[in-house]
């Protein structure tokens, strides 16, 4: 039987498998969607799938270097207890170092990417599920390759991770600025990037709180004027007080060793994934009811 699109589909829906597996195993299966089912289900393939589903908050961040290119990888499972153990810290490692080796800078891509022993990493992903027992995701990658130094930090038992390229300084002022963006969560490197559309909102929110004063308008617009400006130097890589030096900005100590950020990245391990919270109680009670 021809495997046709509609076939793959249903394969699918019914397994929450990955296409291109769908298409294998109908194809060995002759077009015999039973029979790809079962073969997934022994694969461990259609028990991954069922894991599909669940939110994956926790994970790992990881940085791989060689030569002038970087790649920074998040890994999400679903629990802490998973994050912490050998075989998924491995798996992310190996991850990030196939992304480094075929230049991934796509999730798609670094799905397909060749992660040895004749896999993928996306069917790598799905045996290691089948082991372990939670959902596995290839959250996001960044993929850098640049002549300028750039700095690398991954924070204690990598949840948090920057990268930043830098023109000018030396390999130290890079690594230290990605550790300042690590502890700091600049949003912009200067006020040029601060987008305008989140200072307009900010301006209005502090100018409703300067009204209650009840003060003249030109004392209100200094004060506006003033909280903006703060607010912009909290926000903006440049304008933050340096971590190790205090009482520098970013901004001067790049200029005191003439240099210049051209980019930077951070990832923080589940940020903006909505986690799941239940009431122990209330899933008790459905139990019982039959709910």
């Amino acid at each position: 039987m021809a495997v046709t699109a509609s076939l793959i589909k249903e394969l699918r829906e019914r397994t929450g498998a990955g296409m291109m597996d769908c298409r294998k195993a109908l194809e060995a299966n002759n077009g015999n969607i039973e029979a790809a089912i079962e073969e997934m289900r022994k694969s461990g393939q259609a028990k991954a799938a069922k894991k599909a589903g669940r939110v994956a908050a926790e994970g790992i961040l990881a940085i791989k270097s060689r030569g002038n290119q970087t790649v920074m990888v998040e890994v999400n499972c679903e629990t802490d207890f998973v994050a912490r153990e050998d075989s998924f810290k491995q798996f992310a490692d190996a991850v990030a170092e196939s992304a480094l080796k075929q230049k991934s800078d796509t999730v798609e891509q670094l799905q397909n990417a060749d992660f040895g022993d004749h896999k993928t990493v996306d069917q790598a992903r799905t045996t290691l599920i089948a082991k372990i027992g939670e959902n596995i995701q290839l959250r996001r990658i960044k993929y850098i390759e640049t002549e300028n130094n750039l700095g690398r930090y991954v924070h204690g038992a990598g949840r948090i991770a920057a990268l930043v390229e830098i023109e000018g300084g030396d390999g130290e002022l890079a690594k230290n600025i990605a550790m300042h963006i690590t502890a700091m969560n600049p949003q912009a490197i200067n006020a040029d990037d601060v987008p305008a559309a989140l200072l307009d909102k900010e301006k209005e929110i502090f100018s409703a709180q300067a009204q209650q004063s009840g003060k003249p308008a030109e004392i209100i617009e200094k004060m506006v004027a003033g909280r903006l400006k703060k607010f912009i130097n909290e926000i903006s890589l440049e304008g933050q007080s340096f971590i190790r030096e205090p009482d520098k900005t970013v901004g001067q100590l790049l200029k005191e060793q003439q240099a210049t950020v051209k980019q930077f990245f951070r990832f923080e391990v589940g940020e903006g994934i909505e986690k799941e919270t239940s009431n122990f109680a209330d899933e008790v009670k459905a139990a019982v009811q039959g709910n």
